[in-house]
């Protein structure tokens, strides 16, 4: 197992990989005590042929090594001759974004080609590799301490095979998409994890994230400015959100609205040390915000946007199992071709909408315009959905 601790021997690796149309990767990383990922280990593979090893052109980057640089692999990332093949791919392309300023392109997420080719709803590693690769996975490793040195045996093996059955899995899928014709359908959704967009965490988008239990206009209008601070103080400070206060305490405050150290002294959610300094101060100047927020920019939340809406309750049952039939039919996950609030949002009149666009359209979309439009009609025959065309 070769583990890369220079820069010279990661550069050597990288000039092989240029000239091979694609490489397999995955990482492993810390995330509990930091806003952003800690890179810990960073596994590569290159194709081989069916008389080699397993392991054969596999290595392991050692980025914790004091004076690598890992310059040459941001530049494999950015090689257009190389397919970057990920499973899962979404944490991965963040830490190179974030770290390297650099989207692996051209992407394939062996994740998402799986739902494409019929095998269910995120269909995790595991399977694929037991399913495709037809092998097993030591699992033992899988919640180990990356950041500690030396790295035991086991740990080795395990990082490996996530990049080594990888390449199984990546031919078959890859030869899979061509055969069915949906090679578009995948590129359609690399667009979305190459897009920067993806990775970027605004702050004063953060409020979206918090499940509300109330809607009235000054608690939101706090809720979005309380969760704006605890998003700049995290990416400030590099620590995870709840370390600056949790979710039920941005609620608790939004409900209250202290306006003073004395009033957050009251609180019952709020960490002690959220009680004074820095963090305290910034709760209060939030509020403060939030109390001279004219209402017309007041925060409205997904669902009360959802409520708002005037669906049709038996089309969108309709829309449900025209979905269910289409994703039987073509072996693609109901999940990736629409969700709940897409098929609300249809049964509403809403047309801007990802399902009704690009390759879900061809599958779905356009044929539950025509259902809304009265043009189609579901029968059903034993277990099978059909649709019929009405005459217009």
């Amino acid at each position: 197992m070769q583990t890369i601790t220079t820069t010279e021997a990661l550069a050597a690796f990288c000039a092989e990989a240029a000239g091979e149309p694609y490489v397999t990767v995955d990482t492993e990383f810390l995330r509990e005590r930091t806003y952003y990922s800690k890179l810990c280990l960073v596994q590569l593979a290159l194709p081989v042929t069916p008389a080699d090893n397993a392991n054969d052109r596999a290595v392991l980057v050692d980025p914790l090594v004091d004076g690598i640089d890992l310059a040459p692999l941001f530049d494999l990332m950015r090689n257009p001759a190389v397919t970057k093949v990920f499973h899962a791919a979404r944490q991965d392309v963040e830490i190179f974004w974030i770290d390297g300023g650099v989207i692996p392109q051209p992407l394939f997420d062996t994740q998402i080609a799986s739902m494409v080719c019929g095998f269910g709803e995120q269909a995790g590693y595991e399977t694929l590799v037991r399913k495709i690769a037809r092998a097993n996975l030591d699992k033992t490793s899988r919640f180990t301490d990356w950041s500690h040195r030396p790295l035991t045996d086991a740990q080795k093996r395990y990082a490996l095979a996530d990049v080594t059955h990888l390449r199984v899995i990546y031919e078959h899928l890859a030869a899979e998409l061509e055969r069915n014709g949906r090679a578009h359908w995948l590129a359609e959704e690399m667009e979305v994890l190459s897009s920067p967009e993806t990775y970027i965490t605004r702050p004063e988008d953060a409020w979206q994230r918090i499940k509300t239990r109330g809607q009235s206009g000054k608690f939101m209008a706090a809720v979005k400015e309380l969760a704006r601070f605890r998003e700049e103080m995290a990416q400030s400070r590099n620590i995870p959100r709840s370390r600056v206060f949790k979710d039920d305490a941005i609620l608790e405050m939004a409900s209250t609205r202290p306006d003073s150290h004395e009033a957050l002294g009251r609180s019952r959610l709020l960490l002690r040390e959220a009680r004074r300094g820095e963090i305290a101060d910034g709760i209060l100047a939030a509020v403060r915000a939030a109390q001279a927020m004219p209402p017309e920019d007041w925060p409205v939340p997904l669902n009360g946007q959802n409520a708002q809406m005037q669906v049709n309750p038996a089309l969108a049952d309709l829309l449900r199992v025209l979905l269910k039939a289409r994703s039987e039919e073509s072996g693609v996950a109901q999940k990736l071709i629409a969700n709940a609030a897409d098929l609300d949002a249809i049964a509403a009149g809403q047309r801007d909408l990802s399902t009704l666009r690009g390759w879900r359209a061809e599958l779905f979309g356009n044929d539950a315009l025509r259902l809304c439009r009265g043009e189609l009609a579901l029968t059903a025959k034993g277990a099978q959905v059909r649709t019929i065309e009405l005459p217009v």
